[in-house]
């Protein structure tokens, strides 16, 4: 099935009675250029596996199934089940499960390793699907998804910018990312006030200390106006000496460490 246009989209829509919903933060994506960009740049095939959250009229699902790659989208959404149904029924490498995928295990419902996540995220659970994912769902090797531009950004970010936080420094822990390209509002139904962004984040091998390190950059942002060796005494008894042990300078800020700095630190606290 060729990606859905937007007026194949709201003719779907209007069929089965469907309105967008706030509340979930549902906008569809209705552009099929940009649907074979995103399964470009996913660049899965025949022997892939692919995990979708938010399917929503099942268009980029449709995409992603005939580049011959198993397809296991969740979808909260009850009332999207006969949209899916329609454009998806009769598709034998997909399956979708009308979850909450926030709420489920995943490392344990994906088997093996080596999955891509791919997604058009609800800016309302984007970051903290992302930085759950890399911390707790090793299955999940790369993800292609879709967010809002400044979250993109503070994926992206690096060390001393504003954008520069802890989902930055939590990315930065367990893999790399690249914002591959920016998405205007009115390709979407309904039209965010905003624009989006499609980041690529690729996982590196998992750091012994990376949830050490994240509990040490969570405390060090808690107060990122003041020096380490301040927002640190939150959670470190004696900061200064970890930071000095460690090669750090204490007056140092939060957003000055790189994520490889907060892993140091976490390898020389004994915490």
């Amino acid at each position: 099935m060729t990606a859905q246009i937007r007026s194949q989209m709201v003719d779907l829509l209007q069929r089965h009675g469907i309105r967008p919903r706030k509340a979930l933060g549902q906008h569809f994506l209705a552009d099929s250029n940009i649907t074979r960009k995103i399964v470009g740049i996913a660049g899965v095939g025949p022997g892939d596996r692919v995990v979708e959250i938010g399917p929503g009229t099942g268009t980029l699902t449709a995409a992603l199934a005939a580049t011959g790659a198993r397809v296991v989208a969740y979808e909260i959404d009850s009332a999207l089940q006969p949209v899916l149904d329609e454009v998806l029924g009769g598709l034998p490498n997909v399956e979708v499960l009308i979850e909450d995928a926030t709420r489920i295990d995943l490392n344990a419902a994906l088997d093996g390793d080596g999955w891509v996540l791919v997604a058009n995220l609800p800016y309302n659970v984007g970051t903290p699907l992302v930085l759950d994912v890399l911390r707790h769902v090793p299955a999940v090797s790369r993800m292609v998804v879709m967010v809002q531009r400044e979250v993109a950004e503070r994926f992206s970010a690096g060390p001393g910018g504003k954008d520069y936080g802890i989902p930055s420094v939590v990315i930065g822990i367990h893999g790399t990312a690249q914002l591959a390209f920016r998405v205007p509002a009115q390709v979407f139904i309904p039209a965010p006030a905003v624009e989006s962004a499609v980041v690529v984040i690729d996982r590196l091998r998992e750091p012994e200390d990376g949830e050490r390190a994240v509990r040490l950059a969570v405390a060090a942002f808690g107060q990122r106006r003041k020096m380490l060796r301040r927002s640190l005494a939150t959670l470190v008894e004696d900061p200064a000496a970890l930071l000095t042990s460690a090669g750090f300078d204490p007056t140092s800020r939060a957003e000055e460490l790189a994520p490889a700095d907060y892993l140091r630190l976490a390898e020389v606290w004994d915490g």
